[in-house]
């Protein structure tokens, strides 16, 4: 695309810490956020290990009347995007309203809100069920509470792809810089640690079933037993690089390219190949006007099961070829769990603050022999300051086939 879009602000909300500061000061650490789920419905829950926020306190962010309204989910999405308009020190009142954009991912939406509607409904009487049960479970909540606050006006919209959600959110905030809005914020929050979701989630043979947080979410490790869920994510504000630049705005990266792609190979299971996930990344790549050697930093998605794990090094071999045993590559996300469409969100914010911060972050509780051995990948394991970083891929994938890869380079 012609138009030129850079990050100005990033607002977070993860079980590692609330707000960006605390957030990056965890990542470079590698401290692990997985824990034994301590909500007070946990204890028949088929999950034992999850990305749990804690510390987080609606009411400094959420009036009282708007949090009876909504989901967990919505309120660290609006969180977040206080967050991010700070960060950005973006006010929407000075900017015309219609030039302001709203876009978000969701894979599952408000479903502790759902759950407890449909309680009502059944346990008691039809009369428990409120009126906002038809706007607080749906996907589109976050983006219109959003919109709503701050009276962005211009396109809005939700992407739901699961855990490559957050990454097409940003080709579609793109388009609409492209069409002439002049900021968008944009992201993916999730909040899937409901006994309703839980159970979900638990139906998929990929999920890790044991109790023993440092041993649980192992990306790329011959020791991998599936992923841990997680929630929280991330809101970013993407303006146009020519209006960032009018009002002073600090960049922390320039959105260069993007590609999306479907394996079509089964309801849950990705393609062992690799090769659509690997079509993605050298779309996003040509796009991007980069070749594989331009690439100095891999975040990917790391499955945490031996299956996604292998077709995940399928893919970056395809593209990377001999050069990916020692291309750095982090799994940040290890620590936090896979917050479904939030994950996605919050690796490409960690990839802008490592290209601004010259620092790459960490995958929490990996071995670089091991992975290097078993997938021939180079896994980050302590914080690194490379000679050059200048440009980062980031990498998602979604439950039933979703592929989507975004290249982020550092601003100059």
């Amino acid at each position: 695309m012609s138009t030129r879009a850079v990050l100005t602000g990033v607002g977070v909300i993860a079980p590692t810490g609330i707000g960006t500061a605390p957030y990056w000061r965890s990542a470079l650490t590698g401290r692990s956020g997985l824990r034994l789920l301590a909500r007070p419905d946990a204890s028949r829950s088929p999950i034992a290990v999850a990305g749990e926020v804690t510390g987080f306190e609606p009411a400094t962010w959420i009036a009282n009347k708007l949090r009876v309204q909504t989901d967990r989910w919505s309120w660290f999405a609006m969180a977040a995007a206080e967050m991010a308009l700070s960060d950005a020190a973006f006010n929407p009142a000075d900017h015309p309203n219609f030039q302001l954009s709203v876009v978000t991912a969701s894979g599952s939406g408000g479903n502790e809100f759902g759950q407890k509607e449909e309680q009502g409904l059944w346990a008691e009487h039809p009369s428990r069920v409120t009126a906002y049960q038809s706007i607080a479970w749906f996907y589109a909540a976050s983006t219109g509470q959003i919109s709503i606050k701050h009276g962005l006006t211009g396109g809005c919209g939700v992407v739901s792809a699961d855990g490559a959600g957050g990454l097409d959110a940003l080709k579609q905030a793109w388009r609409l810089l492209g069409r002439g809005s002049k900021a968008v914020l944009v992201g993916g929050t999730e909040a899937p640690l409901s006994p309703f979701a839980l159970t979900c989630q638990s139906t998929l043979h990929t999920v890790y079933r044991g109790q023993d947080p440092d041993r649980a979410y192992l990306p790329f490790s011959p020791h991998a037993a599936g992923f841990v869920p997680g929630e929280g994510g991330a809101l970013m504000v993407l303006e146009e690089r020519a209006h960032a630049a009018t009002r002073g705005a600090r960049i922390y990266a320039e959105l260069l390219g993007h590609a999306a792609t479907h394996d079509a190979h089964h309801h849950t299971a990705p393609a062992p190949d690799g090769v659509q996930l690997a079509r993605a990344i050298t779309t996003a790549l040509a796009s991007a006007g980069r070749e594989p050697d331009d690439v100095d930093v891999v975040f990917a998605d790391g499955a945490g099961h031996p299956d996604g794990d292998a077709a995940e090094a399928a893919a970056l071999h395809r593209v990377f070829g001999p050069r990916l045993a020692d291309l750095p590559v982090t799994v940040p996300k290890s620590a936090v769990g896979r917050l479904t469409s939030g994950g996605g969100a919050l690796d490409t914010a960690s990839a802008a603050l490592a290209l601004r911060s010259g620092v790459i972050p960490p995958t929490a509780g990996a071995d670089e022999t091991a992975s290097l051995e078993r997938y021939g990948i180079r896994l980050v394991t302590r914080r690194l300051r490379p000679a050059r970083l200048r440009t980062a891929l980031v990498v998602a994938r979604g439950t039933g086939g979703f592929n989507s890869a975004v290249v982020l380079g550092a601003f100059v």
